[in-house]
């Protein structure tokens, strides 16, 4: 029993502080959220009375927070959408032999680089709302005013102010800071296929877009999948950059999950707080796990 305790006795104390510490600020925070989430503890006053999935059914029934679902449905689509679109194009570039490719991919990757705090605050003046055909036209700014300069007036718009489609206004911003690591991510995909399956495909025939259709894209499906999976979970959890940008985390058009979890908490609802934390946990689980087992299968294989 000695002789073993020595051969696993040092790998543990070395792992137990960061077990210790996981087990303390995650599952256990998330076991105290959960509790306080079927509590009735609606105001700063503490209540230890449980009201079951009470909390969980009303908020599913409420307008508000369906409507913030929504946004999110709205935001994570076109967030995706955009980051892949858009990254995979400029890995498609750069992967062309073509002169500067350090520069240009130091270009698309800096934006990466800097918090979404940072930039919300500079898209807040980009996204100004204030059109020129408006009262007090005279202070408009940002892309509105670009528009207007450019001869194309005509497309001013309310950007995030608009009641439908703001949310997806706020998508811009993400798209333009997060495609450079998508790009990355399908770069380095394009690197790991071998140049010699790209010469026997073209000497059997293959046009470049069989060559891509049926040789490259399949190469790419686990990273496209690993894109997939790490934008949209964060688009699920996005609330910094929403906050920078709107002035009032309450405002309804752009009204998400993590917008609301924290107006609710800031009111001092706790309950409904901690309730609409566990929905976005469950939510992040939902696109995770699938994926974790899935590379956990193939790396069996």
């Amino acid at each position: 029993m000695l002789k073993r305790a020595k051969t696993w006795g040092p790998g543990v104390l070395l792992l137990a502080p960061t077990i210790i510490l996981v087990g303390v600020f995650v599952y256990w925070l998330i076991i105290e959220n959960f509790r306080v989430s079927l509590t009735n503890q609606h105001t700063a006053k503490p209540s230890n009375k449980y009201v079951g999935f009470e909390n969980y059914t009303n908020l599913l029934a409420d307008p508000n927070f369906q409507h913030s679902l929504w946004n999110l449905l709205i935001l994570t689509i076109v967030f995706l959408g955009g980051t892949l679109i858009f990254g995979f194009l400029w890995a498609w570039l750069l992967e062309q032999p073509a002169k500067g490719e350090g520069f240009f991919r130091s270009v698309y990757l800096f934006p990466m680089s800097i918090s979404f705090i940072a930039s919300g605050v500079v898209w807040r003046w980009l996204l100004s709302s204030l059109q020129t055909t408006q009262p007090g036209g005279e202070r408009t700014t940002g892309l509105n005013r670009l528009l207007d300069s450019v001869g194309l007036g005509f497309m001013q718009n309310d950007w995030w102010s608009n009641p439908t489609w703001g949310i997806a206004a706020i998508a811009v911003p993400a798209i333009w800071q997060l495609s450079g690591y998508v790009m990355a991510l399908f770069l380095a995909g394009f690197r790991g296929i071998p140049d010699e399956l790209r010469e026997a495909a073209r000497i059997d025939g293959c046009t470049e877009w069989k060559l891509y259709r049926h040789v490259i894209f399949p190469q790419l499906s686990p990273v496209m999948l690993s894109a997939i999976i790490i934008i949209g979970h964060m688009s699920l959890k996005l609330f910094d950059l929403i906050r920078a940008i709107v002035p009032d985390a309450n405002t309804y058009d752009v009204q998400v999950p993590a917008t609301m979890m924290w107006v609710k908490y800031i009111g001092s609802d706790y309950a409904d707080a901690a309730a609409i934390g566990m929905i976005l946990l469950v939510l992040v689980a939902i696109v995770v796990i699938p994926y974790l087992m899935y590379t956990s299968r193939a790396e069996k294989r």
